[in-house]
């Protein structure tokens, strides 16, 4: 449909700048974005994420992972390296730049379009220019533009939440390598004793001192210890490996990783439940994910309801007729509207979807909210009883086992007990000590779960029931 209509230029040029004007109002600056995840973990990552865009930061980057490579890494330095050293955290923070930019573009105005016509006829030459934009773009853009800011906001959110989920990774990682250490170290405690059981036992047997069945029980148990040694050695190379992988390190710095001999002292007391829930009510990541998801399906429902009845697209038309018979030249102006008909499609369908959309977001928000109490109640469980469990292990087992060592020391000094029972008690308190390491490696692990716990990051604490029992009940093997 055309009509032609006077159009005064300097009204022409206002509505264009206008359009400009609104065009440019959502932008995503990637440093605020750092910044707001920085300060939103600041207190559970105890390090500052960066993105590496050019090679002076990519240099500056790696030059932090030497230093921090320098000495042996503990918990807290480890997590710094993921920060600084591992592609997969770069790539998760160039994807939510991508994911911002994204949602951004989803508030601009689409670009105005400018068709040129040249149509001879006869003497005639007509040369028709025609700038169209589409006017339901331009009249939801206030609307559109606040979406998008919470679309903004959602890429943040994720962010925050991907950096907690990949640091507790890292954590929970590193306390399998130092504890897989430690096992190795005590497993191999049992074999030398084991060998020197069974070498002593097979002594006495060429001598007539043993007989055949006692000596094929102590070369069994050695044989068995070696196959456990084997084992651990694996397991600790499976761990190491799997921290090097979360950290990002290349074949030169997994050489220089060094970690610790043992895990870190059980802490004085345990968090309590009261200070748990604190923490927790200051504002988890998942409800403010689920929040922000049912605040931009709602919003963009409102606007899209009446895309799905129409389509409009405004244009303005300047033409230029030459007659090259009469010398002449006219110029027309004009406007054109153009109008999506709503004929075989109403947009129902389209319309129910984003309902939908917007009542799954809505159960999603409650499914979040009603399910926070419950898995912080399961994190907390998981970390007193590990802690409950590695302190009984520290204060009761360990001494206990401590004192049948030395009374048995003192009954072999006074001929009592022959050596295979002095040597079977010495196993006996390695594998004590192994279930004790055990547990205090279920008790790290149930930390970390829980410090995301409370930050909204809900994550298996890695624990099993009865670990402690069945990893000494294995050592011992009889």
């Amino acid at each position: 449909m055309s009509r032609p209509v006077r159009m005064p230029r300097a009204k022409l040029l206002v509505a264009l700048a206008a359009v400009a004007v609104l065009s440019g109002c959502a932008s995503v600056n990637l440093e605020q974005n750092l910044s707001g995840t920085n300060a939103a973990t600041a207190g559970f990552t105890d390090g500052q994420l960066t993105l590496a865009r050019d090679k002076s930061e990519q240099d500056a980057l790696r030059q932090r992972a030497s230093d921090l490579l320098s000495k042996p890494l503990g918990q807290k330095e480890a997590v710094q390296l993921a920060l600084v050293n591992s592609p997969s955290m770069q790539a998760i923070v160039a994807q939510s730049w991508a994911d911002a930019s994204s949602a951004a573009q989803s508030g601009r105005i689409a670009n105005p379009i400018l068709t040129l016509e040249r149509v001879r006829l006869g003497s005639e030459t007509e040369i028709g220019r025609l700038l169209s934009f589409g006017l339901l773009d331009l009249l939801t853009l206030p609307m559109r533009k606040g979406t998008a800011e919470l679309r903004i906001k959602q890429t943040q959110l994720r962010l925050s939440s991907d950096v907690v989920d990949q640091v507790t990774q890292v954590r929970q990682a590193w306390v399998r390598a130092v504890a897989a250490q430690q096992t190795l170290t005590y497993t191999q405690q049992v074999l030398a004793s084991a060998q020197a059981s069974a070498e002593l036992a097979k002594r006495m047997q060429s001598v007539g001192n043993f007989n055949k069945l006692d000596r094929a029980r102590q070369q069994a148990f050695y044989a068995d210890t070696a196959t456990q040694v084997a084992n651990a050695q694996h397991q600790t190379t499976a761990a190491r490996e799997e921290l090097v992988r979360l950290l990002g390190l290349d074949d030169s710095q997994a050489g220089m990783l060094k970690l610790p001999e043992r895990l870190p002292a059980l802490p004085k007391e345990p968090v309590s439940a009261q200070e748990a829930g604190r923490l927790a009510s200051k504002g988890r990541l998942d409800l403010q994910i689920a929040k922000s998801d049912y605040d931009a399906a709602a919003r963009s429902q409102g606007w899209n309801t009446l895309m799905t009845f129409t389509d409009i697209e405004l244009g303005v038309r300047r033409d230029s007729v030459f007659d090259a018979t009469e010398n002449t030249k006219q110029t027309r102006r004009g406007f054109e509207i153009s109008l999506s008909l709503p004929i075989f499609d109403w947009g129902g369908m389209q319309r129910s979807a984003m309902s939908a959309q917007t009542l799954a977001a809505a159960n999603r928000l409650e499914a979040t909210a009603r399910a926070a109490g419950s898995n912080l109640r399961e994190s907390y469980s998981a970390y007193r009883t590990a802690y409950d469990v590695a302190r009984h292990h520290r204060d009761e087992v360990i001494p206990l086992r401590k004192t049948i060592s030395e009374e048995n020391q003192l009954r072999y000094n006074g001929m009592l007990i022959s050596v295979f029972e002095l040597l079977a008690d010495s196993r006996d308190q390695v594998n004590s000590v192994m279930a004790a390491l055990n547990a205090e490696q279920q008790f790290w692990q149930a930390e970390a779960a829980l410090q995301a716990s409370l930050i909204g990051k809900p994550m298996s604490a890695g624990v099993a029931g009865g670990g402690g029992a069945a990893a000494a009940e294995s050592a011992a093997g009889h």
